[in-house]
């Protein structure tokens, strides 16, 4: 349900993804994007419409690798953000920016060669905030962004 208020957040911001046991992600808002997506390896199609996936806790080593299994919302034909279209799997979750907690849909994605491991779109976002593109996170003003050797 929307708030009264929308919740001001940046054009990136550390979120939580508590049902995964997952936090402090960097994911990008992306009021160009209509869906979201998450970083994920080794996707497997289990039984009961379900699925497996690695999410990496850790971007740079690699390491820290977080196994997920949930419920196929459903699998679409997505074009990305080259132009190509790729077969991709669905799935819900909740996620948590600063004091907002909702259900969001999540597209299963390699995004290794992204900036920000996941992308929160306009479903994401509509309702409950406010992105100011001049900011970053917002919601977690002492946050230190993790610094790596490129």
């Amino acid at each position: 349900m929307p708030h009264s208020h929308p919740t001001l957040i940046g054009w990136k911001e550390s979120i939580d993804l508590p049902d995964w046991g997952i936090t402090d992600i960097t994911a990008k808002t992306d009021t160009g994007a209509r869906r979201s997506a998450i970083d994920v390896e080794n996707i497997v199609e289990l039984s009961e419409n379900r699925v497996q996936f690695d999410v990496a806790a850790d971007r740079r080593t690699g390491q820290l690798k977080k196994t997920v299994v949930a419920d196929i919302e459903h699998q679409t034909h997505v074009r990305s953000s080259n132009g190509q279209r790729h077969e991709r799997y669905f799935v819900s979750t909740n996620v948590r920016v600063g004091e907002i907690t909702k259900r969001i849909e999540l597209s299963l994605s390699n995004r290794k060669h992204m900036q920000c491991r996941m992308l929160l779109g306009r479903l994401a976002l509509e309702g409950d905030f406010l992105v100011d593109c001049a900011k970053s996170f917002v919601t977690r003003p002492n946050r230190k962004p993790k610094i790596g050797k490129r």
